[in-house]
């Protein structure tokens, strides 16, 4: 999805668990349970954001599987959840040309996952599509862990 000045990208996994499980590893996601995929990427961008003047990777959460509205997450938000629904959004607070948000739904047999950058400017858009492998890589497998229950 490129629709003028927003970026994103769905991606959809069918569950390998009932849906009770995925969705109680999703809302396990972030602090001591990681990030399921490549944690130590995530923690290495911390660091870098650290170095920068950001939040870092400040490890954890309020609480280890619930979450509410304006929970912290590692370097994350919590700005949505609704059990109910099984919907979760986050809100990167990492120093980025731009703002990231991640999403998920479950629906009645598939995690849908959306990662949505916004660009302040063309350098933002430049830094989306310079990282775009690796983040395809770390969204693909978190969310296919995640799948699994």
């Amino acid at each position: 999805m490129n629709s003028g000045n927003k970026i994103g990208e769905v991606m959809r996994f069918p569950f390998q668990g009932s849906r009770e499980a995925v969705q109680a590893k999703l809302w396990r996601i972030g602090g001591e349970s990681g990030w399921y995929f490549l944690t130590g990427l995530w923690k290495f961008r911390g660091l870098i954001d650290g170095i920068f003047g950001g939040v870092g990777f400040r490890k954890g959460r309020p609480h280890p599987n619930r979450l509410e509205v304006g929970d912290p997450l590692d370097f994350w938000r919590v700005r949505e959840v609704d059990e109910k629904s099984g919907r979760l959004l986050l809100e990167a607070e990492m120093k980025l040309p731009g703002k990231v948000l991640l999403e998920w739904n479950l629906d009645t047999d598939e995690l849908r996952q959306t990662i949505t950058f916004l660009p302040k400017n063309k350098w933002g858009k430049a830094y989306w599509y310079l990282v775009l492998p690796i983040h395809k890589l770390i969204f693909w497998g978190m969310g296919r862990a995640i799948a699994k229950g």
